[in-house]
């Protein structure tokens, strides 16, 4: 995939492309249903397929003390865009200044100036431009002096679309979509909840975050489960405080088991300002400080717990490695 930064002067592809449009942040199910439907009509016109997407979400700077928490970060939202098959994705750097841009100058700029739009494909209820002003209606107006056409699509719309795109949609709606609507939001609400089964199902993918192995307090050690704390980005969307199955990514691209504990640790603390991440990475024995790391979240295997002891708490941790041991099938 080519990535194309918006940053300066662009030339578009030579024969155009076909165009969809989007924050697209955690690239699930439906976002790939989209993506896959570009690509077929791609194919069909012989001209590239293109995603423009964003530097960081449009909330954060239209309506910061609103904004939600990311699926995503920029980088691994291109790593998830590129395994799709799109062959370009050109990201629009949001600023104050951007925000103000009319609808018609973001068409005139961005889909026609730097990709030569031949088609745009995005939902039916699509928005964008200053004041959300520009919808499908007003691309089909603009792309008719433009010479690009307009495709508004919903999850009903699927037995139109091409097979791939299709099947992607059955599958979004047979993991918990309600009618059209399988989006970021509604995986964001799942995670809160504690409903991961649903959230990774929505997604198509383990939910991950991403962060720094930073020094902590070594109890994990002194109780014969050591764990790395992962720093994780305040604008990263944490699941609901528990016991999880996960796999953990070092920076070399190894994938190791782990059991997960994030929350508070409400056994030794009664009151604790923010919740902690920890990673017990099984049959592991080595340095992790420093690294830069992914931690999937796979299963949740109970909220978190109270011990009355320390003894306690240890048979406890006991049960939760073996318990991820079998989820995990290691």
């Amino acid at each position: 995939m080519e990535i194309i930064r918006a940053d300066g002067q662009v030339t578009p592809p030579a024969d155009g492309a076909v165009v969809t449009i989007g924050a697209y942040d955690g690239v699930h199910l439906g976002h790939r249903a989209v993506i896959a439907e570009v690509r077929r009509r791609a194919e069909t016109l012989g001209v590239r397929s293109a995603v423009v997407t964003f530097d960081r979400h449009p909330a954060m700077v239209v309506r910061p003390e609103s904004a939600p928490r990311l699926l995503t970060d920029l980088d691994q939202k291109l790593e998830l865009l590129a395994s799709t098959g799109v062959d370009v994705t050109l990201v629009v750097h949001f600023d104050e200044q951007r925000a103000k841009e009319t609808a018609e100058d973001f068409v005139d700029e961005v889909i026609v100036g730097a990709l030569g739009a031949r088609e745009v494909v995005v939902g039916e209820d699509f928005h964008f431009g200053y004041q959300r002003k520009g919808d499908v209606d007003l691309l089909r107006r603009m792309g008719a002096d433009a010479g690009f056409t307009v495709e508004g699509l919903g999850l009903r719309s699927a037995a139109d679309v091409g097979a791939e795109a299709a099947a992607i949609w059955a599958d979004a709606l047979e993991a918990g979509g309600s009618h059209d609507k399988v989006s970021s939001t509604v995986i964001r609400s799942a995670l809160v909840a504690g409903e991961l089964e649903r959230a990774n199902s929505l997604l198509g993918r383990p939910h991950e975050v991403r962060g720094l192995v930073s020094p902590g307090d070594r109890r994990g050690r002194e109780l014969g489960f050591p764990t790395a704390n992962v720093a994780v980005p305040g604008d990263i969307l944490m699941p609901a405080d528990g016991i999880y199955a996960g796999w953990f990514v070092r920076r070399d691209g190894s994938v190791l088991p782990t059991a997960l504990n994030l929350g508070r640790r409400p056994t030794f603390y009664e009151q604790a300002h923010a919740s902690l991440l920890e990673a017990h990475v099984l049959d592991f024995d080595g340095d992790l400080y420093g690294e830069h790391v992914a931690v999937r979240f796979v299963e949740r295997l109970h909220g978190e717990v109270k011990y009355e002891s320390v003894e306690a708490l240890i048979e406890g941790i006991g049960r939760d490695v073996e318990r991820t041991r079998a989820v995990l099938g290691v």
